[in-house]
């Protein structure tokens, strides 16, 4: 019997795969997620200075109250894939048949194939985050070649560290340090807050954990599962499409992605082309949007 699938999902029932898809990504974790950004989203952040003074009987206007604004524009992106079935439906099958799949629900051939290309998206994803630029299939990044936001070039007010060459397993303490010294001098007022991190590739991180495994850390020479990624009590986010030799310091309140879930221009459609060309092939579309963008860049610093 010929096996045939045709599904297709517009608006907030492509949203619900897309989402999923998009949280594989894991940068999204240390992100704030904005959603059902239909074109623009402005990005307000507030910051008051001298606004409590003495009280008296009288109206005083004291202090000042400065309001940032930034635009947060997704773009649209889409995937177009023409599969042989055969590719997947042998792991499909070998999955439904799996040890132990009596009596447990199992996914249908669709959500297979879904499962399948949101991987495509969040790796896609993943990479623009941090070093997208403004080209074909990807959207601009915090640290792509020439257009990143948090080059100085496009954001002067980003604080920008200097590494004393490209990371080692012996320097990298050294340049972390470099890191920590310029974050106290320049963006003091968030250096306690809750949601603080480090950002670093896992190439980077790995560097870390060697140099610390060989320091002798609580007097143990391997970094066990007790660890927790912090550095001189600042916590450390690995993202995995971070670039290497720099890392970025900044509060997840303050890095936003976007995306519209809800959208009709938001969908997922797979078609079996056997009806219509004879073939065992079946296609895959997927259109969604994606983009980032910072709050206050003077509350960042970027050590390259």
């Amino acid at each position: 019997m010929a096996f045939t699938t045709t599904s297709n999902f517009a608006g907030k029932a492509a949203g619900f795969y897309i989402s999923a898809a998009l949280k594989q990504a894991n940068s999204l974790d240390y992100l704030t997620l904005i959603e059902n950004i239909k074109y623009k989203s402005n990005i307000q952040r507030m910051a008051g200075s001298g606004v409590v003074a003495d009280a008296t009987c009288d109206f005083t206007d004291a202090g000042t109250l400065a309001l940032t604004e930034k635009v947060l524009e997704p773009k649209n992106l889409q995937i177009n894939l023409d599969l042989c079935k055969s590719t997947l439906l042998d792991s499909w099958e070998a999955l439904q048949m799996r040890a132990g799949a009596i009596e447990t629900s199992t996914a249908t051939f669709d959500e297979y194939v879904i499962s399948y290309m949101g991987e495509s998206i969040a790796q896609a994803s993943e990479e623009s985050i941090w070093e997208g630029t403004a080209v074909a299939g990807k959207f601009n990044g915090f640290l792509g070649a020439v257009t990143g936001l948090l080059l100085p070039g496009v954001d002067a007010t980003v604080v920008q560290s200097s590494a004393s060459a490209a990371y080692t397993a012996g320097n990298i303490i050294a340049n972390l340090q470099t890191l920590t010294s310029d974050m106290a001098a320049n963006i003091s007022a968030v250096l306690r807050k809750e949601d603080l991190h480090i950002y670093m590739s896992p190439k980077t991180y790995a560097l870390y954990v060697s140099a610390v495994s060989t320091l002798g850390y609580v007097n143990a020479y391997n970094m066990n599962g007790d660890y927790a990624p912090v550095f001189e009590g600042y916590k450390i986010a690995v993202c995995n499409g971070m670039a290497d030799n720099q890392v970025v310091a900044a509060e997840k309140s303050n890095l936003f992605f976007g995306t519209d879930l809800l959208s009709d221009a938001t969908r997922i459609t797979l078609m079996d082309m056997s009806a219509l060309d004879g073939s065992d092939n079946m296609r895959l579309v997927a259109r969604y949007s994606a983009g980032v963008q910072t709050g206050v860049g003077a509350d960042i610093v970027r050590q390259s």
